[in-house]
Formats: structure tokens, C-alpha cells, sequence
């Protein structure tokens, strides 16, 4: 990243902004899939970066400036994820909470660390993205080799003496976590009875199920989003195949529940430890309450990738990336999230993964 060229975006960003507002204004942005089958996670992002801009401005701003917030689409394509990136490079966009799928945060990163503009995701846990050598890119979720080992335990210690599908949905995401999670149980000395890739987007998972049937799968591991996943649990109880599905953290959203009804009663997944039940969280869970708004899954995890990011602006007086980025990697934030900090390649440092269970439309910690 280029120390010139950041302080020529910010340059650029704050004469345009103090030419077109008599209130100095900093551009943030958050981006998702808004749209989409994804797009419930895309809502959780912007309700969560709507609502710490509003509290962040209400205390008066940063540096003595308000945020604005722009939010893009990008589908979860990469291709838009990068059209996206480019146009907050034009709207003079400093700071990004997002993207949401790692297919979409790691092609964005190299347009955000070729024009110096941070970015924080709440929620891409492909190990690469922090792997790239980019010192402008950070993340308040876990990673997936994490997560796969997590999930990998678990398997053995549950399911050992159960035959084991493990599926993915040919993303980033979906076969990495997969993959991880194939590594880490094999590693434990146990192996899958079949390993399949799927097509994410499909409606009717029939044949699937009719080879999942025939294997005599008992337990199905899904790397992949909440739609297939309710789809496929669903499908799969209809046609008699009583299996129990264990999943990753994109499951965290109500609509698993609406897709897969009674039949998702059960299923099984990791996620990091629930914001919601953080005692620093509890003014902000009620603000949004108030609104109608459950801020489930990532909604608090992108309200804490903006407060992370606002203590340390406010630490180095500015929003240069770079001036940004090494007070991130120095310092401890109090957030909704609970504390925690970042380490050299950006990575957070907070507890990792636990497993949840969704039971009569709802999720929580699994207690067994």
C-alpha cells in the first residue's frame, strides 16, 4: 500500500466533501449481498452499519466530523464485489465493513489495498483473505481452518460410529470450511463415507438425497449457506432420510428456519460466541428491538468492525490507512462484540467457535 497514495485519497475525499457540504462529512461504506438469495446476511450488514453510524453520530461524529454511509451490492459475485470496491474508490469511501462471502472480500481487498482504503469484514472467513500480505485488511469473524478444526472434533467426538457425508457448495466459503473440516476429521482418524459438491442456487436436491439414501448417510456436513442447507435437511426428512445435518456460520439466519421448517429441528453449526448475550451489547440489542429488528448473526459483528474501527481513527487523529491500521494491530477495543484486538495479518483475536442448534425456529448454544 502505497503511504502517498492514501494521503492523496483522503486529500481528494476531503476537498471534495468540504467542497459539496457545508458539514464536513467521512465516507464509510458496509457491502453484501443485498440482494439475492444471500441477501438476509446483506440486511444483517446494513442494519448493523446503520444503526453504529447513527449512535457514532449522535455522540458527535468522529474527529469532529459525521459518518455517511454508503452500502453496495455485490450478490456475493465477484465480479460485482469489485465493481462495487471501484465505486467507493469513486465516492471517496476510507473505510469498509464488509464484504460478506470471501468470494467477494478477496477480490475487493486488492482494489481496497491498491487505492489505501481499510477494510474490515465481519463475516469472510477464508483463511486467504488475511494471507494476501495486506496491511489494510482485518476481520472481526473467525477463519475457517478454525472453525474446520472445531467442527472436525466435534464430528469424532459425536458422530464417529455414523457414516458421514461431507458436502460443499463449490465457493470459497463452502469448500474451504469443507475442506478444513474433511482435514480435521481425517486427522482425528476418521473418514467420510462420501464427499460431494453440490450446486449452490438448485431447487430439488432429490438425486442427491437418493445417493445420500443409498450410502446409508447418517450425518450430512454442509460447507455452504443457509438456503441449501434448509432445502437439503428438508428434502432429505421427505423422502425418509432421518439424517442429522451439521453446518458452518452461515447459518445464522431465520430464514434456515422459514426454508427448512420442522425438519431443521436439530441441525447443528458453529459460529462464534452469540453478541447478542454480551452484557456490552445489551443498550444496543434494546435499540434495536425497539425498531423491530432481531440484530441476529452479523448485524452486531459489523456494528463492532465500525466501533473497532472509529476507537482507532480517534487514536491517530486520523483516517490515513496506514496511521489506522497500526493502532488496529496495537490496541484493545470494548465493543459490542466484547473486547478484542487484531493480530499482525489481521485477524481477531477474540474466543472462537461454538456449536449452536436450531430447535422450534430458534438457534442457541448447544448444551450436550
Amino acid at each position: 500500500m502505497s503511504m502517498f497514495k492514501t494521503g492523496l485519497l483522503a486529500a481528494t475525499a476531503a476537498f471534495a466533501l468540504g467542497m459539496g457540504t457545508a458539514q464536513a462529512e467521512i465516507v464509510i461504506a458496509t457491502a453484501g449481498p443485498m440482494t439475492g438469495q444471500y441477501a438476509s446476511f446483506g440486511e444483517q450488514m446494513q442494519k448493523g452499519a446503520e444503526m453504529a453510524v447513527k449512535d457514532i453520530n449522535a455522540k458527535g461524529g468522529v474527529l469532529g466530523e459525521m459518518l455517511e454511509l454508503k452500502v453496495g451490492d455485490d450478490a456475493c459475485d465477484p465480479k460485482q464485489a469489485v465493481a462495487v470496491a471501484n465505486q467507493f474508490v469513486n465516492d471517496g469511501v476510507v473505510f469498509v465493513a464488509g464484504h460478506f462471502c470471501s468470494g467477494s472480500s478477496i477480490p475487493a481487498s486488492a482494489v481496497y489495498n491498491e487505492e489505501g482504503i481499510l477494510q474490515i469484514s465481519p463475516a469472510s472467513t477464508n483463511p486467504k483473505l488475511t494471507e494476501q500480505g495486506f496491511d489494510n485488511v482485518f476481520r472481526t469473524c473467525g477463519r475457517d481452518d478454525q472453525q474446520g478444526l472445531i467442527a472436525g472434533s466435534f464430528l469424532k467426538e459425536h458422530f464417529a460410529d455414523k457414516k458421514i457425508a461431507i458436502l460443499h457448495d463449490k465457493t470459497a466459503y463452502g469448500k474451504g470450511l469443507a475442506d478444513e473440516t474433511k482435514a480435521a476429521l481425517n486427522a482425528a482418524g476418521v473418514n467420510e463415507t462420501l464427499y460431494e459438491a453440490i450446486t449452490a442456487g438448485e431447487k430439488d436436491y432429490s438425486a442427491l438425497v437418493t445417493k445420500l439414501k443409498n450410502e446409508g448417510i447418517e450425518v450430512i456436513y454442509l460447507g455452504g449457506y443457509h438456503t441449501e442447507a434448509g432445502l437439503i435437511i428438508r428434502q432429505a426428512k421427505e423422502q425418509g432420510l432421518d439424517a442429522v445435518l451439521v453446518s458452518g456460520d452461515a447459518m445464522v439466519s431465520s430464514e434456515f428456519s422459514s426454508i427448512a421448517g420442522p425438519a431443521g429441528d436439530g441441525t447443528l453449526f458453529t459460529f462464534s460466541p452469540d453478541p447478542r448475550k454480551n452484557p456490552e451489547a445489551a443498550d444496543v440489542v434494546k435499540e434495536f428491538q425497539a425498531e423491530g429488528y432481531d440484530p441476529e448473526g452479523y448485524t452486531l459483528y459489523t456494528y463492532g468492525a465500525i466501533q473497532a474501527w472509529v476507537a482507532a481513527v480517534t487514536a491517530a487523529g486520523s483516517t490515513d490507512t496506514e496511521a489506522v491500521a497500526e493502532k488496529l494491530k496495537s490496541m484493545e477495543f470494548s465493543t459490542v462484540m466484547g473486547t478484542f484486538g487484531f493480530d499482525d495479518i489481521g485477524d481477531v483475536t477474540a474466543p472462537g467457535y461454538v456449536f449452536y442448534e436450531w430447535m422450534g425456529g430458534k438457534y442457541d448454544y448447544y448444551m450436550k
